[in-house]
């Protein structure tokens, strides 16, 4: 799907509206709904078309908006406001600050666009409420943009419960790109921020940036608030806490963020549903009746490449990028979130099964323009590009068989590759050089030999971490 060579080889494409997991039956278009496939599901207008046997994009480019709009007015664009705390995190996985904020995307009262605000929790003294303030000072931030069927697909794509924001350029001249899942009243959101670097020995800024460096991060964990409560009572809903979910436990269905999730319990088998996007092959959907090991990257958390970066955080919620993203070589950005955890005997939750979701996309940039009078002279770099989109919604149907707990937790620790798999991973994915040129050739400052093998192994490597 990617260009990683993994391949979906459990995937089952539907060929209807009918899923059939197990002993469950469910007749909707199930990859709208986070609902668990074991509970009945609100049947939905938006559905993807079905030709030739199999699901396809829709026929026309309106008919792509619309299934647009109705994926981010029911997921996205809700009544309420996503508050949460806005955790700041350097590339050395460092929190380094915190901000009470809130999302506001507002439908209009014909649902015809969305208009898209930001509050900012400045100053507030807390209540005897866990969530909300008596009294507050929140300052609105200017309209962030106002969305339409016709300007959603500008920046943001759907797929289901995911959501992509960009890639995009901001004012300082880095890049972003933010994912988002939505579960119940629930979601989690991750900003990647990629600036642009030089190789080793280049002044920045003596020529065009030779690659785009992740230098920031934030993770926001958010729970949809009714804006009402400011209106009628004076106070503001904020982010959600661990008491507010001790004294009133989420019912089934809503996400549980302060928890204690153990490393192996991504380790498990898991089915579902998955809803792709690719420029060519447009939206499909999938029965995934098992992931495969290889499509199992929730279980590598450090991923499988020294060029990702990642961070697992409390809560079940691990995040992946490239370290550095150069032209020619997409990288791809992405999100895991179980947002509950297997229902407790004799509890509200009992029956309950593990949710797990996922949303990654592929993204581009710094390729270059060439001029059209001089085939050797670049004029400038294309608006990096969304390059395919996936989201899955699983849920945990058994444990791995002949997996031992100290097995599932050593490899929580990391995925390791055997010397053949490594080397058979390198030579698929690495760009030919020759190591013995690459020093010769050279205009930086003397590297040493450790480095200039890696090089060789990745040319990501030769920018400065």
């Amino acid at each position: 799907f990617h260009q990683q060579k993994t391949t979906m080889t459990s995937l089952r494409c539907i060929t209807s509206t009918a899923l059939v997991l197990g002993s469950s039956i469910a007749i909707c278009n199930a990859f709208l709904t986070s609902q668990p496939l074991h509970q009945p599901i609100a049947r939905h207008t938006t559905n993807l078309h079905v030709s030739n046997g199999s699901p396809d994009a829709p026929k026309t480019d309106v008919e792509d908006k619309q299934l647009q709009w109705d994926l981010f007015t029911r997921h996205q664009a809700l009544d309420g406001e996503w508050w949460g705390n806005w955790d700041t995190y350097d590339y050395m996985g460092d929190r380094v600050g915190s901000t009470v904020a809130g999302v506001s995307l507002k439908p209009d009262s014909d649902g015809t666009s969305v208009e898209h605000n930001h509050r900012i929790l400045s100053a507030s003294t807390q209540s005897d409420c866990n969530t909300c303030f008596s009294s507050s000072e929140v300052t609105t931030m200017p309209t962030i943009a106002t969305y339409t069927p016709e300007s959603l697909g500008r920046r943001h794509r759907c797929a289901a419960v995911g959501m992509v924001v960009g890639p995009s350029l901001v004012k300082s001249g880095a890049m972003s790109t933010e994912l988002a899942l939505r579960h119940g009243n629930g979601r989690v959101r991750v900003t990647f921020q990629h600036a642009p670097v030089w190789e080793r020995g280049v002044e920045p800024g003596s020529c065009p940036p030779q690659g785009l460096k992740l230098f920031r991060t934030v993770v926001s964990k958010e729970r949809l608030r009714d804006s009402n409560d400011e209106a009628i009572e004076g106070t503001i809903q904020g982010p959600p806490s661990a008491n507010e979910e001790k004294d009133s436990p989420p019912l089934p269905g809503n996400p549980r963020f302060f928890r204690p999730v153990p490393p192996f319990d991504w380790h498990a088998k898991w089915a579902g549903t998955s809803w792709t996007w690719g420029p060519q092959t447009g939206d499909r959907g999938w029965a995934v009746e098992e992931l495969e090991d290889a499509d199992a990257w929730h279980g590598r958390p450090t991923g499988d490449t020294s060029g990702v970066w990642s961070l697992r955080l409390p809560g079940g919620v691990l995040i992946q990028c490239p370290r550095v993203i150069v032209s020619g070589m997409p990288g791809i950005c992405r999100l895991a979130w179980m947002p509950e955890a297997e229902g407790k005997e004799g509890t509200v939750e009992d029956g309950n099964k593990a949710k797990l979701l996922r949303v990654e996309a592929s993204v581009s940039a710094l390729e270059p323009i060439i001029s059209d009078d001089d085939d050797d002279m670049m004029v400038g770099f294309y608006p990096p590009i969304l390059g395919s989109l996936r989201t899955d919604m699983m849920e945990k149907v058994g444990e791995l068989e002949g997996a031992t707990l100290q097995e599932r937790e050593q490899a929580a620790d990391g995925y390791v590759f055997s010397q053949n798999e490594e080397a058979e991973t390198k030579e698929a994915t690495s760009p030919k050089m020759d190591v013995g040129s690459t020093s010769s050739q050279r205009t930086s400052a003397p590297i040493d030999e450790k480095l200039e093998q890696k090089i060789a192994e990745d040319p990501r490597n030769a920018l400065d971490f």
